[in-house]
């Protein structure tokens, strides 16, 4: 069952790869501490600190300013405006 669960894992991981993209696909592994002290501190009973909050927030906004999105909307937004 393991084999299974793995091939198909890779299979998912490279459908996405091939439609998202490498720099997009890559992107995940900033949410992994994310889901570690979330799933700590509702699994655990672990308490969630100011440092965390801080840490999601930089975690955040490196992943906007990779993506480039939100910088793009608010140009679009100043000259428009």
């Amino acid at each position: 069952m393991a084999g299974i669960s793995t091939a198909l894992a890779y299979v998912l991981y490279f459908r996405i790869l091939a439609t998202a993209g490498a720099t997009n696909l890559l992107l995940v592994t900033f949410l992994i501490p994310v889901s570690a002290i979330l799933l700590g501190t509702l699994f655990l009973g672990e308490a969630l600190q100011a440092r965390h909050f801080a840490g999601m927030a930089l975690i955040g906004l490196e992943l906007a300013a990779i993506d480039g999105r939100p910088w793009r909307a608010a140009a679009r937004r100043r000259r428009a405006g």
